[in-house]
């Protein structure tokens, strides 16, 4: 992770910015500390003291290297003399009582997993925040956003299919495989896939400015259930194969704390590529939807014991009433408008097929989506007043 430049350059950006008002003089924690490299970030940018707090092996690995500063000979060239007494390694899960941790006035952590969520480090980071953060202190990263958007992709999801498809024989040397075929369904279509993929697939735009997690204020349990509301509307005629989701990531000082500068990173699919790329959902049964046509539904994300999340969804074109996220409906064959999936958001696959090109020669029906033959906003307005179907708020 410290080869992915985006991430590390930015963490640093926002720590040496924000040096004199968040880490000039102040004692700082590191949770999740790693190799370290926020912990050294923060002594350049002018900590009195960094408590960097890593409960594996790379605990040691960071040792050697503050050993090496504090042992320091003044007649003899010095690595990183700058980290000479200025942090204290402890080996240690954050949650463990009595910690030799003072109040601190910043904390830093890069407790984030894909679609920001998984691993679940995030708790690990509130609980430093409720245990150790001074009132009015700092936290980085400060908060973070979960966009959702549909996509269409025939061969991800032919591809997938094809995964399915082997369960099916009835004589793979003499033996009928054909009982598992359901199971199998469920299982690859259950495995959210990640990796980079093309924005051009994407139907409609996600939500602007996502759904929101703001780590000065979100609780553990809030964090341990949540459900994501959404409403699109679809720019393309098209087939909707699935849901793309990715996050984006903002550093800011808090509220008491004056001239400081925020800095934010994204990984969506129009950004440069971090670690993270996207993540995508692939619904098992495509679902069809014109351009203009309304798109709605709810993501729920439930903590389970594989430090991830089981994830459902719900996803809805045209009108129609949505389930309850916490007790979901059993839909009939005639929801021909609805669907619903479940995954494991730790059970990912991957898929690493896609690479950027400046192809200006792109349409979008390379892609099989379909632009409507008038502008979008009369689409809209003549099929409202037809009644054909009603724009609704996720949230009434």
């Amino acid at each position: 992770m410290l080869q992915d430049t985006v991430r590390t350059s930015t963490y640093r950006s926002a720590i040496l910015l924000n040096g004199p008002t968040c880490f000039s003089n102040k004692l700082v924690l590191d949770v999740g500390a790693g190799s370290g490299i926020l912990s050294y970030f923060a002594v350049q940018a002018g900590a009195l003291k960094v408590y960097a707090v890593e409960a594996s092996e790379m605990a040691e690995k960071m040792k050697k290297i503050v050993d090496a500063a504090n042992s320091a000979n003044p007649k003899v060239y010095t690595k990183n003399a700058f980290l000479k007494n200025k942090i204290e390694v402890i080996q240690a899960k954050i949650e463990e009582p009595n910690l030799p941790i003072p109040k601190v006035d910043t904390i830093i952590s890069e407790p984030i997993g894909v679609l920001l969520i998984h691993e679940r480090m995030l708790e690990s980071f509130l609980f430093a925040r409720n245990t150790y953060l001074k009132p009015g202190g700092t936290l980085f990263p400060s908060k973070g956003s979960i966009h959702l958007a549909p996509f269409t992709d025939a061969a991800l999801w032919s591809e997938t299919m094809g995964k399915v498809r082997f369960w099916e024989q009835n004589s793979f040397f003499g033996i009928d495989l054909s009982t598992l075929y359901n199971d199998a369904w469920d299982e690859m279509f259950g495995m959210p896939v990640v990796g980079s993929f093309d924005p051009r697939t994407l139907i409609a735009p996600a939500n602007s400015g996502g759904y929101v997690v703001d780590f000065y204020t979100v609780t553990i349990e809030e964090l341990q259930d949540m459900t994501i509301p959404f409403t699109w509307q679809a720019h393309y005629t098209g087939i909707i194969h699935g849901i793309a989701g990715w996050f984006d990531l903002y550093f800011a000082p808090s509220s008491s704390v004056l001239d400081g500068s925020a800095i934010n990173m994204s990984t969506s699919p129009t950004s440069e590529r971090t670690h993270w790329q996207q993540i995508r959902f692939l619904l098992k049964e495509p679902l069809a939807v014109n351009a203009g046509q309304t798109v709605q539904g709810w993501m729920r994300c439930v903590v389970n014991e594989m430090r991830s999340y089981t994830v459902e969804m719900e996803i809805l074109v045209g009108e129609g009433e949505l389930s309850n996220p916490h007790t979901p409906l059993i839909f009939n064959k005639m929801d021909y408008n609805r669907r619903w999936g479940k995954w494991h958001l730790h059970a990912q696959t991957y898929n690493y097929n896609y690479y950027p090109q400046s192809d200006i020669t792109f349409k979008p029906e390379y892609s099989c989506l379909y632009g409507p033959e008038l502008a979008l906003d009369l689409v809209v307005q003549n099929d409202m007043e037809q009644n054909h179907f009603i724009f609704k708020d996720s949230n009434s």
